[in-house]
């Protein structure tokens, strides 16, 4: 054996045994100190496509579904996502539960992530029919779409909002990591960017969806649309002593019922967009917009308030 071969193989050694040092994981990564199980990128990929394949049989899933066949089909992918889901809630539930000694009492997470998953699939007709309602909204707010079937098949919100309510349903039962990975995978999926903490109300549509970002403390009522590129984000937000974001604290928009909010427009801080309000698109909003008030741009890009009566 060579001598540079020798000192490549120790180089190497010693770079392992550097990675796989417990000090330079422990500040900032969970280990698994007790073979507690983490949450996976592919099963939750798979738990969310049988929630889709249950909530729009023959949609998503398996394609041989029929009437006949219905009630054992759903009846087989709701055991199977439960199984899926207990597993994958008591990975995510290890984030946010410890033990004195920093061990994790498994059998206690097993048993809430059991109740967390049944309670979840008990909602999922529920969860049906307010997707429904927002599949309505889509359809009847695009002359381009055809029917009820194309919005479901081809349009990127479908998809965003399924997993948007999964995912907050998830983080009203106080599961941790698990619903924020869920609305990540369809921000990669359809470029739309929900957290999982929003309130969405029913009847919620968005047009064509590219580059929507709606953060975790905003507030959207119901027959709401919103267009591609919207940001409901935060203007600014409290720091500790440390100069660190102090968690928790309401920043993002309350959007009212009948709200129509089109592209690019950009609405910012803990402001309240009053019911039958309408936000032209490519302008920013930092303060309070009136019931019935529409904001437009002017060509000046002097921004326009007309009331309700003027429009």
């Amino acid at each position: 054996m060579s001598t540079r071969r020798y000192d490549d193989e120790e180089r190497l050694k010693d770079t392992v045994r550097q990675l796989s040092n417990n000090e330079s994981l422990c500040a900032m990564c969970h280990l698994r100190l007790g073979f507690e199980p983490l949450p996976q990128e592919s099963m939750i990929q798979e738990m969310i496509m049988l929630c889709r394949s249950v909530l729009f049989p023959g949609f998503f899933g398996k394609e041989d579904v029929n009437s006949f066949n219905l009630e054992y089909i759903i009846g087989l992918q709701c055991e199977k996502l439960k199984g899926i889901m207990e597993n994958q809630l008591v990975a995510g539930l290890v984030f946010g539960e410890k033990s004195e000694n920093g061990r994790y009492s498994l059998d206690r997470l097993l048993q809430k992530a059991e109740k967390v998953a049944a309670r979840f699939i008990y909602k999922l007709p529920e969860l049906r029919r307010i997707l429904h309602t927002d599949v309505e909204a889509i359809y009847l707010g695009d002359p381009a779409a055809s029917s009820h079937e194309e919005v479901i098949y081809c349009y990127p919100a479908i998809k965003a909002i399924i997993n948007y309510r999964i995912a907050h349903e998830l983080l009203v039962e106080g599961i941790p990591i698990i619903p924020r990975m869920i609305s990540e995978l369809a921000h990669s999926e359809t470029g739309i960017d929900i957290h999982p903490g929003a309130s969405i109300g029913h009847h919620f549509a968005i047009d064509h969806g590219t580059g929507v970002v709606i953060g975790a403390t905003a507030i959207i009522g119901n027959n709401v649309k919103i267009y591609q590129g919207v940001t409901l984000g935060a203007k600014s937000f409290a720091v500790d002593e440390n100069n660190n974001p102090i968690k928790g604290i309401a920043r993002h928009p309350i959007i009212g019922n009948n709200v129509v909010i089109y592209s690019n427009a950009t609405i910012l801080g803990r402001i309240t967009i009053g019911d039958n309000a309408v936000i032209g698109g490519n302008i920013w909003v930092t303060t309070d917009v009136a019931p019935g008030e529409r904001v437009i741009q002017a060509k000046a890009n002097n921004i326009l308030r007309l009331k309700s009566d003027e429009q």
